[in-house]
């Protein structure tokens, strides 16, 4: 399995184990990828290590955000 591969397994894990009205901060590395595996439906707010508060997945290519910046230097979305 790649490094890559690797981290996204972890991150799928670690995303099954939040549930509705936790309140998560997200570190540098791994945990920047967790927004991505939520299960649908499930209500969390994601603080980034870096202090955007209300955090989503990762932006789409072209829908970049330059205020939008995760710990990891990543960008991102904000929930609705």
């Amino acid at each position: 399995m790649e490094k890559a591969q690797i981290r996204e397994v972890i991150a799928r894990r670690a995303a099954l184990e939040l549930q509705d009205g936790y309140v998560v901060n997200l570190g540098i590395g791994i945990p920047t990828l967790i927004p991505n595996y939520l299960k649908p439906g499930v209500k969390v707010l994601l603080q980034s290590e870096n202090g955007l508060i209300g955090m989503d997945s990762d932006a789409k290519p072209g829908e970049e955000d330059p205020e939008l910046i995760n710990a990891g230097g990543g960008y991102v979305t904000m929930i609705d």
